[in-house]
């Protein structure tokens, strides 16, 4: 079904307007609340919305691209032209209820939870939303996967900014080719995450980490830039899946993964690269920074009390293998050997620990 795509036309401030005469204002009159725009200028805003190319330019426009942003952005440039408010903002949720922010113009930090607000209202009653002050709205004081279109005026209005109905059915016929392209889109790049993400702990795949590995050893080699990839493997896990059976194995697996997630960079790759084994790629990154991040993780596994929750507080440890580009390998292939033997090297030496691979000149040695 198409995303069900409401505009929420409020104001986000305090302070009210006073009127004028019709043929002393405009709409680019300063001081004017958003209400006394729409009211006195209802014929000339539904004279933009009702025409016919109006219709065949946002149709062309949102079936041009696959992206969920471009398309928020594309429908912002449009509404904005339809109904004269200052803020907007493209808001979506996805399958677990997270909103995110597709696209916005003019926003300011404290609009925030306002725009939180109106989303989660607006996508639960599929409904529009007019206020003429959102601090008092009890509506929002109470405490689904779609999108929402919202438009913000930061000044308060004398009362609630309404759509006449023939400009409100004018614009709900704009916006529903926009909801079902960027329904296409947001669902394609649902497709498109679960291909490259573990099921399990919600990590990247194997796939996408060898995608990532060859794209950033082409980079790093072509710009002179380090690159350093990490191999960690759980010491002793079989243990857990022997003691407390293979559920509470996946449980532990899933709060390692987020151990290991948390210890990592912003512009780190994390993956699962199988069974209890996880991979990181770091970009720009030499052996001596690789090395920081892997010790990090190290330490963490080490001090995390896993299944907890379920009672058992089982201790774990990791080895942790080290290449870098061009240390240790020359190719994506290369690296992941490399670190694959230091990992394992680790694990010869007692487990616990971390070691760097040796370069290719050192290996006949």
């Amino acid at each position: 079904m198409p995303v069900p795509f409401y505009q929420a036309v409020g104001s986000a401030g305090k302070s009210g307007s006073r009127l004028r005469r019709a043929s002393e204002i405009s709409l680019t009159t300063p001081g004017l609340d958003l209400s006394t725009k729409l009211r006195v200028f209802q014929r000339t805003l539904r004279g933009r919305v009702e025409r016919r190319d109006a219709l065949v330019d946002i149709v062309r426009a949102v079936n041009g691209t696959l992206e969920p942003e471009k398309i928020a952005e594309l429908v912002i440039d449009r509404a904005a032209t339809w109904i004269p408010a200052p803020c907007w903002a493209v808001v979506s949720s996805d399958l677990s209820g997270q909103l995110s922010v597709l696209a916005a113009r003019a926003l300011t930090p404290d609009m925030g939870p306002a725009l939180t607000a109106i989303a989660r209202w607006a996508m639960a009653r599929g409904q529009e939303f007019a206020s003429a002050n959102l601090r008092d709205d009890e509506r929002l004081h109470d405490p689904s996967v779609g999108a929402v279109l919202l438009a913000l005026d930061r000044a308060s209005s004398v009362r609630a900014p309404q759509l006449s109905p023939g400009m409100l059915r004018a614009v709900r016929i704009l916006l529903e080719p926009v909801a079902v392209a960027l329904d296409n889109a947001l669902q394609l790049k649902r497709v498109e995450a679960l291909s490259v993400t573990d099921d399990l702990t919600q990590l990247y795949n194997s796939r996408y980490l060898n995608a990532v590995l060859r794209r950033e050893t082409k980079r790093a080699s072509r710009n002179g830039r380090p690159l350093s990839l990490l191999f960690i493997d759980l010491d002793g896990f079989k243990g857990v899946n022997d003691a407390h059976g293979h559920v509470c194995g996946s449980r532990a697996l899933v709060e390692a993964a987020a151990v290991i997630r948390g210890s990592a960079r912003e512009t780190d790759v994390v993956s699962r690269f199988g069974g209890d084994e996880f991979a990181l790629v770091l970009p720009d990154t030499g052996r001596e920074g690789a090395f920081a991040v892997g010790e990090r993780i190290r330490e963490r596994i080490a001090a995390h009390v896993f299944l907890d929750g379920e009672g058992f507080g089982t201790r774990l440890t990791c080895s942790v293998g080290v290449a870098t580009l061009p240390d240790s390998a020359e190719s994506a292939d290369g690296l992941i050997h490399a670190a694959d033997q230091a990992m394992y090297a680790v694990k010869a030496a007692g487990k616990n620990g971390i070691q760097a691979a040796v370069a290719p000149a050192d290996t006949s040695e």
